[in-house]
């Protein structure tokens, strides 16, 4: 899952802008509903028939733009923003060493946030929203699970370095 989590950030072309930028909470809830977007996009092809490319290309274009939407906060000190800075810590284990309770259970959360993807996909395919939805719900209490994994990773790790200190402003030393 390291390995998905890395390609992730690399297709996204995530530099130091876009991370300060995705730390706005507005940024963070929103791409919440890219699962949801991207599904809808896909069950589209029911009532636009071969359009519904246009729509998925839409739904990937709004993953990749989210996080260089809005602008950065002034006010960091939240848990929205602290979700994007521990994961930026998590998607550099290689560079800083991550206390090993947070790789298991981080792990752990992805892998079960991995099983409802094949439910999302044939709830799709076989057009049954009744399963379509438990898919996406599967997928996104651990996607959600994750993230405040994350903040805990960040609170863990804030004055561990120089630059994570940086992150919450003002506000690091509390």
């Amino acid at each position: 899952m390291d390995l998905l989590s890395k390609f992730s950030e690399k297709l996204m072309a995530m530099d130091e802008a876009s991370w300060k930028r995705h730390a706005n909470p507005w940024s963070v809830y929103t791409r919440f509903a890219v699962i949801p977007i991207i599904s809808l996009a896909l069950w589209s092809r029911t009532w636009i028939g071969e359009y519904f490319w246009v729509a998925v290309a839409l739904a990937l274009f709004w993953t990749w733009l989210n996080p260089r939407l809005f602008p950065e906060p002034q006010d960091k000190k939240n848990w929205a923003s602290m979700v994007t800075f521990g994961e930026r810590i998590y998607l550099d284990q290689k560079g800083v060493e991550i206390p090993a309770h947070h790789v298991r259970i981080c792990r752990v959360l992805q892998v079960l946030s991995a099983i409802g993807l094949p439910v999302l996909v044939y709830g799709i395919y076989v057009l049954d929203v009744w399963i379509t939805i438990l898919g996406t719900f599967w997928v996104m209490v651990f996607k959600a699970w994750f993230a405040d994994r994350m903040v805990w990773l960040f609170l863990e790790m804030r004055n561990t370095d120089s630059v994570y200190r940086t992150w919450l402003g003002s506000y690091s030393h509390d």
